[in-house]
């Protein structure tokens, strides 16, 4: 179990990865990132999670600069990934995508590097450039996000090297069974995205119930749901007190039937696209 912000886990190539981290989706480059970022680092997480399409890279990048400055964490105590958006999927065209990631949040290597969606004919030409970044030392460990099973076979047929680590859509009403069992089978980590589903489920009466038992907030409830399940989380806040509460899950544990409460409110429901059907 989990007990500490700071635990990790260990990946199929034996780099060690946060259990919890900070998310950026949707979150404005400048000031809000780059405090968001200084915020989660001086209240404990050591993993940031970005994408080229966030077009926020470069404000991560200084959020990471100045709470290095300020708070005495070194870079290599920090977990960083980013991924190469759909436009630049192909080998040379995700080797240069990657380049223009590094530049600007100002890094010398990525910890994670991701496919971000499974564009079909040609996110084995990406991969392949991501296999090259990683026997190059340029980045620790490499994976995909937004990967259904099928996805992961195909890549896995042609691959050298296996995917560490799958980022999907996840939280109680996406409770991803099939993925989850297969990707425990071939030791590809799983992450969720949206775990709070974008809010939706801040209200729910079984999460609410559940979290007024242990004291603590639907959100925290959610979060502890995620690692209890072996699942990685990367919850997004631009808000300090939030960025606190969402770390401070910890300190309680989630009971068998608490567990099967929540396990028993899926869906199968999304807020994003499906990545069978998706247009960008």
């Amino acid at each position: 179990m989990t007990t500490a912000i700071n635990d990790k886990v260990i990946l199929q190539n034996g780099v060690a990865m946060p259990w919890l981290g900070l998310g950026v989706f949707q979150v404005e480059d400048g000031s809000v990132v780059v405090n968001s970022v200084k915020d989660a680092i001086k209240n404990g997480y050591r993993s940031i999670d970005t994408a080229a399409i966030y077009d926020n890279e470069a404000g991560v990048g200084q959020g990471i600069r100045e709470a290095i400055a300020e708070h005495g964490v070194t870079r290599e105590k920090l977990f960083i990934t980013s991924k190469v958006w759909n436009a630049d999927l192909g080998y040379e065209s995700t080797l240069a995508a990657f380049e223009t990631s590094l530049n600007k949040l100002g890094l010398d290597y990525l910890d994670l590097y991701l496919i971000h969606w499974p564009v079909e004919g040609k996110y084995k030409d990406a991969w392949r450039a991501l296999e090259t970044l990683y026997k190059q030392g340029r980045v620790k460990a490499i994976g995909v996000s937004n990967f259904h099973v099928h996805h992961l076979q195909d890549l896995m047929k042609d691959a050298e090297i296996m995917p560490m680590v799958d980022q999907v859509e996840y939280h109680p009403m996406l409770a991803q069974h099939e993925l989850r069992a297969f990707t425990r089978e071939h030791n590809i980590q799983l992450e969720a995205w949206s775990p709070l589903m974008q809010g939706q489920l801040l209200d729910h009466p079984v999460l609410s119930s559940i979290a007024s038992k242990h004291g603590k907030s639907v959100a925290q409830v959610i979060i502890r749901w995620d690692l209890q399940n072996g699942v990685v989380t990367i919850p997004k806040s631009i808000k300090e007190s939030r960025i606190i509460e969402n770390g401070n899950v910890f300190d309680f544990e989630l009971s068998a039937d608490e567990m099967a409460q929540i396990d028993a409110l899926n869906e199968d429901k999304r807020v994003g696209p499906d990545p069978d059907n998706f247009d960008f």
